[in-house]
């Protein structure tokens, strides 16, 4: 069966970020380094350990999202609905003339409708459980931006959530490829959504210690690979790949942003948070992408890591990138979205996805932000102070969650 699996393309591109609503925003911002973290304000974080985040200013859903719809829908629903507007629009798929059976949704998120809890446990309190919106559970549940998304545009494919921390997304799209290549769909809307930017969550990760509290330096406060980074900053967003089978995408005309030339996902199985510091399956599951790709490892012309800006994951990457690569490691630019976005959680592989799919489309690498004391123990290329042109055929996607869930996306120029 493996030899007849079906060649997967990425046809449209949407996203909805700190850095803009719009790809060719994003893209841009990225280029010019230019930070989407700053003080929260969604709620007053005095007192707080963490003071910062990759908010979204001024959203507004209203080009997708009537009115009266906004108030049955959490943020994060929102996000991923207007993403995935985007996504179609770019694709220009018209799926008044598709069979819409053949198309699916996966998502990924690894939180759910954070939002809302917080929001009507405060109503509980002060107003009693009587005047607790009918809406709550349908916003609330982390499948709900999928089934939004499904029953918005009618697709009648497979619809469902990936939980799986910060690989929710990446694993989602592995989900979408299988499902492309062996024949079950013909397209598939693949990504991830978070909205997580609330006082209880960033409560939850300033006691856990895992966050940086460079409050007086947001846009400093993120280094991945940088000898003296502190942790990770929350950000939140969503983003979205139409996924489709090649014969497909050309029948119809689409532009073609990329291949999708396989995926790999595996599990630490080790500890709630932190990774293996042997690094074996993050490694493997690297292996693994290659072999499913039918790529060697020094085909591979950019990694878009995982990059968190925590000491311990930042190290491990770099162990294992080594292991995998040797010492054609040295050789391959590799940065951190997260430098400039903060951490998406759920929708962070989807948007690193994406952005991986533009350094192959453009030959562009952005550049890792704040890498500017190296750590000895990462000590490969990370892009640092500025961009990069360089030609780019095969580039690799790397994401890791708390749980030990790993995954990894390959892609590669359509040819």
């Amino acid at each position: 069966m493996d030899n007849y699996r079906r060649r997967v393309v990425v046809s449209g591109l949407g996203c909805v970020s700190s850095l803009g609503c719009e790809i060719e925003t994003l893209w841009q911002n990225l280029l010019a380094q230019k930070s989407g973290i700053a003080r929260i304000t969604r709620f007053d974080p005095t007192g707080y350990y963490c003071q910062i985040a990759g908010e979204i200013r001024n959203f507004d859903p209203l080009p997708c999202i009537p009115q009266r719809d906004i108030a049955r829908l959490d943020l994060f629903s929102q996000y991923g609905i207007l993403a995935t507007h985007h996504a179609i629009r770019s694709a220009g798929l018209r799926l008044e003339q598709e069979d819409r059976s053949r198309i699916g949704v996966v998502m990924g998120c690894g939180m759910g409708g954070m939002t809302d809890i917080e929001t009507n446990e405060e109503t509980i309190r002060q107003k009693g459980p009587g005047r607790i919106s009918p809406f709550f559970i349908p916003k609330v549940m982390i499948n709900a931006v999928a089934g939004e998304i499904s029953i918005r545009y009618g697709l009648e494919g497979p619809a469902f959530v990936v939980a799986s921390a910060c690989a929710s997304s990446a694993q989602a799209i592995f989900c979408a490829l299988r499902s492309i290549q062996y024949g079950e769909t013909d397209a598939m809307i693949a990504g991830g959504a978070e909205a997580i930017i609330t006082p209880l969550t960033i409560a939850g990760f300033c006691a856990s210690r895992a966050l940086s509290h460079r409050n007086e330096q947001p846009e400093k406060a993120s280094r991945p690979f940088d000898n003296e980074r502190d942790g990770f900053v929350m950000g939140e967003g969503a983003a979205v790949l139409v996924l489709e089978e090649m014969e497909h995408a050309k029948k119809r005309g689409a532009t073609i942003y990329a291949e999708l030339l396989g995926a790999a996902a595996n599990a630490d199985a080790y500890h709630i948070t932190l990774p293996d510091p042997g690094v074996k399956n993050i490694a493997k599951v690297m292996d693994m992408a290659l072999r499913d790709s039918r790529l060697n490892a020094t085909d591979i012309g950019y990694i878009n890591a995982h990059g968190t800006s925590t000491k311990p994951n930042d190290r491990a990457e770099t162990l294992a990138i080594k292991k995998v690569f040797g010492d054609y490691a040295r050789k391959i630019p590799i940065s951190s979205s997260k430098s400039l976005l903060g951490h998406l959680i759920g929708a962070s592989g989807a948007i690193e996805a994406v952005i991986t799919v533009l350094t192959i489309s453009r030959n562009q690498v952005h550049a890792t932000a704040n890498y500017e004391f190296p750590d000895p123990e990462c000590d490969l290329d990370y892009v640092p102070r500025q961009a990069r042109e360089t030609t780019v055929n095969y580039a690799m996607s790397n994401s890791f969650g708390f749980g030990g869930h790993n995954a990894c996306l390959v892609f590669g120029k359509a040819t």
